[in-house]
């Protein structure tokens, strides 16, 4: 019986090399936080019923993951009348009313840059801003961020607020959260020199901060923080100047002795797993300030535990933040 002829093997085709994707860095307010992520959908099509379930639900007693929603949901909300909308609906809603009032806050911020620098915003728009904030504190009497929402507010008055004032708010929000971060950063950059201090008054405060909070606790990162406030005032003074020992300004011996410090004190207290979403922010900062100290080791760390999640801040201060951030990660992870 005669064969069936063969089927003539078809040659095979070289294959392409797979190109590796570019890295984009995510800069995302929500930083990975799903729950948040749809509450700001909701926004942008106009309903507020996302932001009652997000504020409403049993995260709401993790105090970190709370003022982190509110900032992110107040940023988002300051353009349209999501929060106004809520509040007429639900006018005994305390959650409603603390995030009208860190609302209004953004928005007497962005009417202060729209007014250009060294331009005071109205006063009497600032006091209703305030008032909105102390009413929210009346009908939330147990959450920290009425009182973060002032001490943010604090900035814009001409002068300051008097010490007294300045004070109870302090107390106040730290009697409801003693370690909680946003408001730490807002008070450090009410003493900076750019606003109400000086750098000494900001890095005093910084560094005892730092120096009581918990281990575990980004506390720490403060100093960094402050170091960045401190480069951003100098560099726009100088107006392109160069300023003598300014290229030190990151990596002199205190400066890498105060990383390192910040590195014993939270990273290497934190729990292993992910980084929360609210701790994004502050871990920017780090791992910007190691990468200028040439602490490359621990930046390079900082970077996988960041997973390509970016803040614009502290980069945007020494350039382009994305420009900067992907090009820093590709050299010490050595991916494109």
């Amino acid at each position: 019986m005669p064969r069936a002829p063969r089927t003539p093997r078809l040659p095979r085709l070289p294959r392409r090399p797979q190109r590796r994707r570019r890295f984009v860095p995510d800069f995302d307010p929500a930083h990975g936080d799903t729950e948040l992520s749809r509450a700001l959908d909701d926004i942008a099509i106009g309903r507020w019923q996302g932001m009652r379930e997000l504020l409403g639900g049993p995260a709401g007693e993790d105090r970190a993951r709370r003022t982190h929603r509110i900032r992110v949901l107040a940023h988002a909300a300051a353009g349209s009348s999501a929060t106004r909308i809520w509040l007429a609906a639900e006018p005994d809603s305390g959650d409603a009313a603390v995030l009208r009032a860190a609302t209004e806050v953004v928005r007497v911020f962005h009417l202060a840059i729209a007014a250009g620098h060294g331009t005071a915003p109205d006063r009497a728009r600032i006091d209703a801003a305030a008032r909105t904030c102390l009413d929210a504190a009346r009908k939330h009497p147990d959450d920290p961020m009425p009182w973060v929402s002032l001490l943010t507010l604090a900035r814009l008055y001409e002068g300051g607020v008097p010490r007294r004032d300045l004070r109870r708010w302090w107390d106040e929000m730290r009697r409801r959260d003693p370690y909680n971060v946003e408001g730490h950063v807002q008070m450090l950059r009410y003493h900076s020199a750019r606003w109400h201090g000086t750098h000494g008054r900001m890095y005093d405060f910084a560094r005892d901060a730092a120096g009581a909070s918990p281990p575990g606790s980004p506390l720490p990162v403060l100093v960094q923080i402050a170091r960045a406030e401190e480069y951003r005032y100098i560099a726009d003074g100088a107006q392109g100047r160069v300023v003598r020992g300014f290229d030190q300004h990151w990596k002199h011996e205190l400066a890498v002795t105060e990383i390192r410090r910040t590195w014993e004190r939270w990273i290497l207290w934190r729990a292993d797993g992910p980084v929360a979403p609210h701790l994004i922010a502050e871990l920017n900062y780090l791992v910007h300030a190691a990468c200028h100290a040439g602490l490359l080791q621990e930046a390079a760390g900082l970077f996988r535990l960041l997973e390509g999640r970016a803040a614009h801040l502290p980069w945007a201060y020494t350039g382009d933040a994305a420009a900067q951030f992907t090009a820093w990660r590709a050299r010490l992870l050595g991916t494109p």
